[in-house]
């Protein structure tokens, strides 16, 4: 049994790649209006009433404003999380590890590459979904046009990859943490006699939002210093973390404003991700 797991999780084909990809499009459009009223809550410290009334006062035809670069990494991110980490994992095989390390470890270095892979896109997303910046940035157009001014290192500074260090460190514990999880959730799960598919969907679920829920804190850091735009606006992650901090009258609580949110999309979205790669899995077998 253990060798087929080992198996199915080294098989990839064309069919799970598109599968892949047009599950993750449809969750990413699914889900968005929520990530969108998450994302308001992380950057104004709003209740969900409040932005939920945002939404609404900017029109229903600006709901999936900013949609573009999360479905295009989204598409991309599923394919990419679970084929570098078994690559990363058959690598690890050899090593001297445990199980439990070798996902950890994995999981690691495949988040790390897909936080250098995504982090434009993360970037472009969060200023398209501030409402402070419609005015000056109507389009994604013209956040490209700005940040094509920047010279090379004002682009990893103030452009595309503003933010990324911050990013590494989520992506690279959130995947290490979710693969450590994630494999003997659903061992333990299978036992219980549950139908097909049901174990991976749980784990998933489960893994996912216990990640999510512990990286939050971050999340609402990496949305705020990434909707800064410009030389004069964009301060230091000092100066970003006491104004986030303030914003939230300096109580721990408020750090977990749409975290009700959070809780469902991360279920659906990681629960759907898992079931249907370990099911694509086992047809491409």
């Amino acid at each position: 049994m253990e060798e087929d797991t080992e198996r199915h999780k080294r098989q990839w084909s064309s069919r799970s790649y598109f599968v892949g990809a047009a599950s993750a499009s449809l969750s990413t459009l699914a889900t968005f209006p929520v990530y969108k009223t998450i994302f308001r809550q992380q950057l104004h410290a709003s209740s969900i009433t409040e932005a939920v009334h945002q939404l609404r006062c900017e029109g229903f035809c600006q709901i999936y404003r900013g949609v573009f670069p999360p479905l295009m990494a989204k598409t991309l991110q599923g394919t990419l999380m679970f084929g570098t980490y078994n690559s990363f994992y058959g690598f690890l095989s050899t090593q001297p590890l445990g199980p439990c390390s070798k996902r950890a470890t994995a999981g690691l270095l495949s988040g790390f590459l897909e936080a250098l892979v995504f982090c434009p896109f993360e970037r472009v997303q969060n200023v398209l979904q501030d409402g402070r910046k419609v005015q000056q940035f109507p389009t994604t157009r013209h956040i490209l046009a700005t940040f094509h001014s920047y010279t090379l290192w004002e682009s990893f500074s103030l452009g595309f990859y503003q933010g990324l260090g911050l990013i590494l460190v989520r992506n690279g514990l959130g995947s290490s943490l979710y693969f450590a999880l994630e494999e003997p959730l659903r061992s333990s799960l299978s036992k219980q006699g549950l139908p097909a598919g049901i174990p991976a969907f749980l784990s998933g679920s489960i893994s996912g939002t216990v990640v999510c829920l512990l990286l939050y804190p971050l999340s609402i850091l990496i949305a705020n210093v990434q909707s800064q735009v410009g030389r004069q606006e964009t301060l230091g992650l000092l100066a970003t973390m006491t104004n986030a901090w303030q914003a939230r009258g300096r109580k721990a609580w408020l750090l977990y404003r749409g975290g009700s949110l959070l809780i469902l999309r991360s279920s659906l979205t990681w629960g759907l991700t898992t079931g249907l790669y370990h099911f694509l899995s086992k047809v491409a077998s």
